[in-house]
């Protein structure tokens, strides 16, 4: 199992790139079902999920030209309607090639995404197929299998009862090709849903409203293909800004859309954060006085989940004391007994709820990444104490964070990946 070896304590400085975000190259590999015609993207990080959709398209039949940041993709022959287990198995997105099989055939079988068993734990997919039986689709459980079959789906109103990324882009794939209007309501605002709607606007849909909390398709006959750029990672660009603001850093962030992280830049405003910011990039400067600040993570245009970690962070080296909310994931803080153990002051009030102290010295410890965003959260503290840290378990910090243990060497940071 492959580990970091973090030295901390060195001043990073230079220039980092953001790569393609991966909430929005996993959702346009499913999209190239839609069309007969070649999709060509742009950008994409080469990350699991990534690799992992490929890795389906290609089991379904898909034609695909692997050029790195550049992929084709033709899925004109494609007859098979079912998703290998042995493949969806692996991630939980595998779950959006449905809504586009099933408007593009009419049927589709598929096990549940990421490995849970059927009605035994695991993130629900309800929302999903509440949708597609919305449009006209019948679904049933057989051999633990969904089977979803449609003869054509028609247009609904659907009200997604918990705000969902995932869930609004895959009604509005799904919703295209369907007979007549679909609106969807109290739909997820993120910069990949807009970019969804944007692309598939460009290749003949009819998509109003994305980046709103309603959303109407009206549906067309046939979506054509195109070129399509991966927009920049919101989330590795914010982790990066963070980064650089606990370690009191000097960091250009480049090829990033900071309209896209307003919520963090007005914390930085408020705690003392010292940045600048273009079009496309955005300068941290050395902070001589950060102040403690509460955060409540929400839904965007609010403070994001994925945030959160790489937040916590900073406040142990910020001065006073902060509440930090966490409203979107149950036990998203339980990893913070690791900043304790490197020294953090840190308590913990409900699983929703921490208090941290600050500033306080950390030191380097062996720890281990429970997931990708307090993976990130590991690496920041380990950049920001003293001594030596091992951080095992990284495949789930290499899921968001493409080579990330090359893009910081060349910031100067002393970190080795050990395989």
């Amino acid at each position: 199992m492959p580990k970091f070896i973090i030295k901390g304590g060195q001043k990073l400085s230079g220039e980092i790139i953001t790569g393609g975000a991966k909430n929005n190259a996993q959702i346009m590999l499913p999209v190239s079902l839609l069309s007969t015609e070649t999709i060509k993207l742009h950008n994409v990080p080469r990350i699991d999920g990534v690799e992992k959709s490929l890795e389906l398209l290609a089991d379904l039949g898909a034609e695909i030209n692997d050029r790195g940041e550049t992929i084709e993709i033709n899925t004109k022959n494609i007859t098979k309607t079912e998703l290998d287990k042995k493949i969806a198995d692996k991630f939980r997105t595998s779950v959006m090639f449905v809504g586009p099989i099933l408007a593009r055939y009419g049927q589709v079988r598929f096990p549940h995404p990421g490995g849970c068993v059927i009605g035994a734990g695991g993130r629900p997919i309800d929302l999903f197929l509440e949708g597609f039986t919305a449009l006209g689709a019948k679904v049933e459980v057989r051999d633990n299998y969904y089977e979803i079959k449609a003869k054509r789906l028609s247009g609904c109103e659907f009200f997604f009862t918990t705000a969902t990324v995932t869930g609004t882009q895959s009604l509005m794939m799904t919703a295209c090709l369907a007979a007549g209007r679909t609106v969807l309501k109290n739909c997820a605002m993120e910069p990949e849903v807009e970019a969804l709607a944007d692309y598939l606007n460009s290749q003949g849909t009819k998509i109003s409203g994305a980046g709103t909390p309603t959303i109407i398709i009206e549906g067309v006959e046939k979506i054509n293909g195109g070129d399509c750029e991966i927009i920049p990672d919101r989330i590795e660009a914010g982790s990066f800004a963070l980064m650089a603001a606990a370690t009191n850093s000097e960091i250009t962030i480049k090829r990033c859309n900071p309209e896209h992280l307003l919520s963090l830049l007005a914390i930085f405003d408020k705690i003392g954060v010292n940045y600048e910011k273009g079009n496309d990039w955005i300068k941290m400067k050395k902070s001589d006085h950060i102040r403690a600040y509460d955060l409540k993570t929400h839904e965007y245009p609010g403070f994001s989940t994925d945030l959160q970690s790489p937040y916590v962070v900073l406040m142990t080296q910020a001065h006073g004391t902060s509440l930090i909310q966490e409203n979107i994931y149950d036990r998203r803080l339980i990893w913070t007994d690791m900043l304790s153990q490197m020294g953090a002051n840190i308590v913990m009030c409900d699983p929703h709820r921490v208090v941290v102290s600050g500033p306080t010295k950390l030191s380097g410890k062996h720890l281990i990444s429970p997931d990708i965003r307090a993976g990130i959260a590991l690496v920041i503290a380990a950049l920001a104490a003293a001594g030596t840290t091992e951080i095992d378990n990284i495949y789930q910090i290499d899921r968001g964070y493409e080579k990330l243990d090359t893009r910081l060497k060349q910031l100067g940071a002393d970190i080795e990946r050990i395989d």
